[in-house]
């Protein structure tokens, strides 16, 4: 077997290795054979087209045609031209996967079921990763690179287990990484031949034993294995499930950046049956009406057929009052108070939860302001831990006869809130056009959603049930009629955009639990979703369709024509009128949801509370290590290089004792520079000709190529005059030679040689022979044990 096809045999084998991390992620493990099938064909097929030979990119085009044509032979047969050729079908259904793929690993814990989705995300990673392995280390001749991408596919598993047999995974992972530079070093040393400067550190021993750089590259790796063993101790680690925390991505400076589209209902079902109904935040308002007090967190306004999540947002500093809400008329009544909220130090995420829509927040940290959703997220690593703030917000109260006789809204704002994906099942819009068949505006259209998944649709309060995910998770629901505050939210916001309503959903808590000192508890079973629709004059108004939940506002109370006002508003049934007086899911509990496990214990946001009170001083100081270790390693052998040339090239040998080592000094640095230039030293030839050769692939002339020759005749007089004599002028001949050598070649040779200079590699050789060395002073002295007579 050729060096090549056995280094591109052990890329292949460093990326399964490393993916075997992602093992304990899935289950079943059955797309590991998938994964294994393609990394192997993709490198068959880059044996072959590098053995024609066809040029590298084309090469690496071949390869990952060949891979997009198995994986649509995998995941998209049925979308595809004669099973396994894409088309713009088989493009939007991939699409499609990898969408609700990234929403299933938010919401499944460890190990996550093999969903089609999860299965295209893990075999086209590892198949991307192998590629790329692949073409580093094989196809453009760079083994170390490859590193970087191995790296990142066990940063992703290593980041997302829960530890177990994270050592195994480890021990794999380094094992395929240090195999595949040993088999890049044993192809490189074929090549080599001897290399100038007599340390025999490029030959095979004379008994058959391995080579110097090869014993040396064992014993770095060990060294690096260990070092690797040892420094992600001082590393925090991340633990939960697959995505166990929301973050929120935010520019920096004052006066912008944005905000990321990161959903922050994470880890969402398993929170929903936890036991730890541990308090989150405690409050005291003005008013002593407390049913509406929802704290709103964040509001997801984009809608991709498969999940809501927030948009991309602008955001900017907090300011002193926030401006007026979008669409809210002044002569509709509202009254302001004010609300002092205290934070626990065991819950720590990104999104302020206020009373909605705030006017003006007093709080103390990193925090910037969302305008669209009237939302403060945490800039620079801010978080809600221990947070004490105090909001002023609106309490607005709409009358039916407001919300009906509503005008439209503004065209760009309906625009965007009314968008409804091409995925979307039609069944959406026609139980929609079903429910609120009769309805004379979008208020009274409302209503009747609110009260069909409430009341009168026959739904049942379920925390049991799948988040679901995918085109028809919303079409499941609505047949189902199973399913908890995110099943009800999301489906009564997607119906009201297919009905021409702006629609969003809104996360938070809702009011929580009176106390006997007067405040308010709100502890993790009190988060809650819920769809927040526009009418112009009122702004972004809350409704409640989730069975058993939080409380119905009052507009939506009444069954009043659209012209009438309702003086004494009828409660509905849909959700508890003792709502205010007890605002404890829990207590509201009756024993058959227990026995069922259905309470409404849901915390959409439980997966970003952390009882993280944050890393110690030592593993900051590790990751700190670790980062200048990162920085300052690549650039050694700059240094080195650096240090050594201006040792041998230095003002020394101005005394007779040290003419021989200093002109050979400067010889060497001669020959490791135009080495590092990509003229390979020759030990076999004499000064004299080693002189002849660099002038002519040096392309030296003039002064450079004299002053070559006079260093050469420095060299053989040092070597065979009986006594040698100081010649003067050797390192500014040395100089010249440099410099005339660095200005025959491009920027790209200059960079290479300064950076990566390949005379560096007599350090390993050093090395080496100074263990053999030491290994055979040591066996000198230690005396052998005779053997044993065999009779």
């Amino acid at each position: 077997m050729s060096g090549r096809a056995r280094l591109a045999l052990c890329a292949a084998a460093a990326t399964l290795m490393t993916s075997c991390a992602l093992l304990p992620l899935v289950s079943p493990a059955t797309w590991y054979f998938q994964a294994v099938f393609l990394v192997l064909v993709q490198t068959g097929v880059g044996a072959v087209t590098r053995r024609v030979p066809l040029a590298r990119t084309l090469t690496l085009a071949c390869q990952a045609l060949v891979t997009l044509l198995l994986l649509t032979l995998f995941c998209a047969r049925s979308y595809a031209v004669a099973g396994f050729v894409p088309g713009p079908q088989a493009f939007r259904y991939f699409a499609e996967l990898l969408d609700s793929g990234s929403d299933q690993v938010a919401q499944y814990a460890i190990p996550a079921p093999l969903t089609p989705g999860i299965r295209l995300m893990l075999v086209g990673g590892v198949a991307l990763i192998g590629l790329a392995v692949d073409a580093l280390a094989v196809t453009f001749r760079s083994a170390a690179p490859a590193g970087l991408p191995l790296l990142a596919l066990y940063s992703v598993a290593a980041g997302l287990a829960d530890g177990g047999a994270a050592w195994l995974w480890f021990l794999l992972a380094s094992a395929g990484y240090l195999m595949l530079l040993l088999a890049e070093g044993r192809d490189r040393l074929s090549q080599w031949g001897r290399v100038f400067g007599g340390s025999g550190g490029a030959q095979a021993r004379g008994d058959g034993g391995t080579t110097a750089p090869v014993r040396t590259g064992r014993r770095i790796g060990a060294l690096a294995l260990g070092v690797a063993v040892v420094v992600p101790l001082a590393l925090p680690t991340l633990d939960g499930g697959l995505l166990d925390a929301a973050g929120a991505g935010v520019g920096q400076g004052t006066g912008g950046g944005t905000i990321s589209a990161v959903n922050p209902l994470v880890s969402l079902r398993d929170s929903l049956n936890t036991d730890d109904d541990r308090q989150v935040l405690s409050y005291r308002t003005s008013t002593e009406d407390t049913q509406d007090m929802y704290l709103r967190i964040v509001a997801l306004d984009d809608f991709d057929g498969t999940t809501w999540r927030p948009a991309q947002r602008h955001i900017e500093d907090v300011p002193g009052t926030f401006p007026d809400p979008a669409g809210l008329a002044r002569d509709v009544r509202r009254d302001e108070i004010r609300t002092r909220i205290a934070a626990a130090d065991t819950y720590a995420q990104d999104w302020l939860p206020m009373p909605y829509p705030a006017s003006g927040v007093d709080v103390d940290g990193k925090w910037r302001y969302e305008p669209v959703g009237r939302t403060l997220v945490g800039d620079h690593g801010q978080t809600t831990k221990g947070a004490r703030y105090t909001v002023r917000s609106l309490v607005v109260q709409p009358t039916a006869r407001r919300l009906a006789t509503a005008p439209a809204p503004p065209a760009e704002l309906e625009r965007e809130f009314t968008k409804v994906p091409a995925s979307l099942p039609d069944v959406v819009a026609e139980k929609a056009a079903e429910v609120t068949k009769g309805a004379h505006n979008h208020y009274e259209q409302a209503v009747k959603l609110q009260d069909w998944f409430a009341l009168n649709g026959g739904f049942t309060y379920d925390t049991q049930v799948e988040v679901g995910s995918g085109s028809g998770a919303i079409a499941r629901f609505l047949r189902d009629k199973r399913g908890f505050c995110v099943h009800f939210s999301f489906a009564m916001a997607s119906m009201a955009r297919t009905l021409g309503i702006p629609a969003r959903v809104a996360v938070g808590f809702t009011p929580g639990t009176a106390q006997a000192d007067g405040s308010m508890s709100v502890g993790l079973r009190d988060a809650h979703a819920w769809p927040e629709l526009y009418f112009e004059g009122v702004g972004w108004t809350r409704f409640e369709p989730t069975p058993n939940r939080g409380t119905t506002p009052e507009y939506t109370r009444t069954r009043t024509p659209a012209g009438e006002e309702s003086k004494a508003p009828e409660a509905t049934e849909s959700a508890s009128a003792t709502a205010s007086t007890e605002p404890s899911a829990d207590e509201s509990c009756s024993p058959d949801q227990k026995r069922l496990q259905a309470c409404p214990a849901e915390s959409a946001l439980a997966g970003a509370a952390s009882h993280d009170d944050g890393p110690p001083w030592w593993q900051i100081a590790g990751l700190a290590a670790l980062v200048l270790l990162v920085l300052v390693v690549p650039l050694l052998p700059m240094l080195w290089r650096q240090r050594r040339r201006a040792a041998r090239l230095g003002g020394h040998g101005r005394g007779e004792h040290e003419t021989a080592g200093h002109a050979l000094a400067v010889w060497q640095e001669v020959m490791d520079s135009a080495w590092d230039l990509g003229i390979v030293p020759d030990d076999s030839l004499t000064p004299r000709r080693t002189a002849e050769r660099i002038v002519r692939l040096g392309g030296l002339g003039g002064g450079a190529a004299e002053a070559m020759h006079r260093l050469a005749s420095a060299v053989e007089a040092v070597l065979y005059a009986p006594r040698p004599r100081p010649v003067a002028g050797v390192a500014r001949d040395a100089r010249v030679v440099l410099g005339a050598l660095r200005a025959a070649v491009g920027g790209g040779a200059r960079l290479r040689a300064a950076v990566a200079p390949r005379s560096v590699r007599r350090v390993m050789w050093a090395v080496a022979e100074r263990w053999a060395g030491l290994r055979a002073a040591v066996r000198a002295r230690v005396p052998s044990v005779p053997r044993r007579a065999q009779g």
